[in-house]
């Protein structure tokens, strides 16, 4: 398998992430980078314009090249076998941009959340809900595309409850409480360009507990005709705090369900629990994918975030509570599992079925 793949919103923080997650895949090859006119013909390199924030260095196959009009659908779709879209714009005009791509015969595997709650793209944590991608035919039927289609992630920050909650369905998760503790990259920063969050907390991240909220529902939900209809329950709710932390989205989570197993029951369906991605061995897919830490110290965000490659998702302190049935933690890699790494997971999961 070998594709031309673009990054459409490449010299953003996630669009960096992809750059460096694409440099030497096995399957995919950069052939356009694309950002906002501003950047358009200026070299990779002289776009970023120091803003390069990743640990590894620019991709020596990229710096050089040439960063194309995002805007010039057309001329990015004929370089490409599809794009992956982390853009900096409003709702309204990402929305229209990815269908642009889409209509171009383009398929977009997209970062962002303007379409997230669109009824036809299914919206994948592809060990989860991989069955969402059969939407795609209905999509294309509205679009009028052959290939062109919308696929897209979820927020950063379920990853660090959602993938833990969802194996346990068979008992019937009922209501869950959530708190996550976000990293500073969620929102594009660093400390140099951030100072005002070292030593400090936010208690407010706009647009996130809605979506923490919401979003799981779609998971859960099913394909009805040419939509996917949300799950009703389980019902969640959900405080985000922004905490002084690199990268790495935190949770603690209390959870009731409708037949409460015993630990041992939760802990093995943990330790046992595939998806699709372990089954078609994708390239990014972790081998491991829920990792639980038995010590009561653990899992920590500076030790762990980084699991199989920030791949894998870690968990701890699963003990019962007085309210609710259970209380944990868990923690996600959020520009990786969490933004760039999981849509390529997902790019690869769509190709793999023949969707692209």
């Amino acid at each position: 398998m070998n594709y031309k793949v673009g990054i459409i919103g490449c010299t953003g923080m996630v669009g960096q992430r992809f750059a460096t997650l694409l440099e030497n895949h096995p399957w995919f090859t950069v052939t356009a980078l694309a950002a906002s006119p501003r950047s358009a013909g200026k070299t990779y390199k002289e776009a970023l314009n120091g803003r390069w924030v990743m640990d590894k260095p620019i991709p020596k196959n990229m710096e050089d090249m040439l960063v194309l009009d995002a805007s010039k659908v057309e001329e990015v779709a004929s370089k490409v076998d599809f794009v992956f879209c982390a853009v900096d714009m409003k709702k309204d005009e990402i929305r229209a941009l990815e269908e642009a791509y889409a209509k171009a015969e383009c398929p977009v595997v997209s970062n962002n959340s303007a379409n997230r709650f669109t009824d036809d793209v299914p919206m994948v944590i592809p060990e989860l809900n991989p069955e969402h991608i059969q939407i795609i035919p209905e999509q294309r039927k509205r679009l009028g595309t052959k290939r062109g289609f919308i696929a897209v992630k979820s927020n950063c920050s379920l990853q660090s409850y959602v993938p833990a909650l969802f194996p346990l369905s068979k008992w019937g998760v009922k209501d869950a409480v959530v708190c996550t503790y976000q990293a500073i990259s969620g929102a594009g920063k660093t400390f140099e360009r951030w100072p005002e969050m070292v030593d400090n907390v936010i208690p407010y991240i706009g647009g996130e507990e809605e979506k923490s909220e919401q979003e799981p529902l779609k998971i859960w939900g099913k394909i009805q005709g040419n939509k996917i209809i949300p799950a009703t329950s389980p019902a969640f709710t959900a405080q985000c705090l922004r905490v002084p932390v690199s990268n790495g989205h935190f949770a603690a989570v209390f959870v009731r369900f409708e037949n409460k197993p015993t630990k041992e029951e939760i802990l093995n369906t943990w330790k046992s629990f595939k998806g699709r991605p372990q089954e078609l061995n994708l390239p990014s897919a972790p081998k491991q994918f829920l990792n639980y830490f038995e010590e009561d110290n653990m899992p920590q965000t500076k030790l762990h975030r980084d699991l199989e490659g920030g791949m894998a998702i870690s968990l701890g302190r699963l003990r019962e509570d007085t309210q609710y049935d259970y209380k944990f933690v868990g923690l996600s890699h959020n520009t990786l599992r969490g933004a760039a790494g999981g849509a390529v997971l997902l790019a690869e999961l769509l190709c793999a079925e023949n969707y692209i």
